[in-house]
């Protein structure tokens, strides 16, 4: 197990190093380019042999050499219930859009923008007074509360991915 990041000081990261776990940090800006950085943080991850990966607040997009090596394995949350509202504007487009309805959705990372095959999602109502961060934190607490009990589900009992489904026995 290892907490990783993409910038020094996260959160996460302290939480971790506080408990004894390792950690790492792989700066995008210490690589010549995003392709050389994605090879890095695949062999660092790499080196932990990850039965499973969350990124979760990783607000990067992984490339093709990590996705390739942790294909089917690597887990990421959206602010919205997916497939509405791909991208990191989920809060807002749910606001412009009117929805009544919207959420959080984690899902298995693939190659597209939020597409990967649905693990779990949480409905958050959407209230007449509403701003754009008011509905993001409550979307937050739902998502935190849906990956703790996802993630520690998975990581007990094991899950499949076959086509775009994930089943969690």
């Amino acid at each position: 197990m290892a907490v990783g990041a993409d910038r020094d000081g996260t959160l996460g990261e302290k939480r971790a190093a506080d408990r004894g776990i390792p950690t790492f940090v792989v700066k995008v800006d210490d690589h010549a380019s995003r392709e050389d950085w994605d090879v890095a943080l695949t062999e660092v991850v790499a080196a932990y042999e990850p039965n499973l990966i969350v990124l979760a607040g990783f607000m990067k997009l992984v490339g093709n050499a990590f996705l390739d090596r942790f294909e089917g394995r690597t887990l990421n949350t959206h602010p919205a219930l997916s497939p509405s509202f791909p991208g990191m504007h989920g809060p807002a487009a749910a606001l412009a859009h009117g929805v009544k309805v919207t959420g959080c959705t984690l899902f298995v990372v693939d190659h597209g923008i939020d597409t990967g095959p649905i693990v779990a999602q949480a409905a958050v109502p959407v209230l007449d007074v509403d701003d754009e961060d008011a509905l993001h934190e409550r979307i937050k607490t739902a998502e935190r509360a849906m990956l703790v009990d996802a993630v520690g589900r998975m990581a007990r009992e094991g899950f499949t991915v076959t086509g775009r489904k994930v089943t969690i026995p």
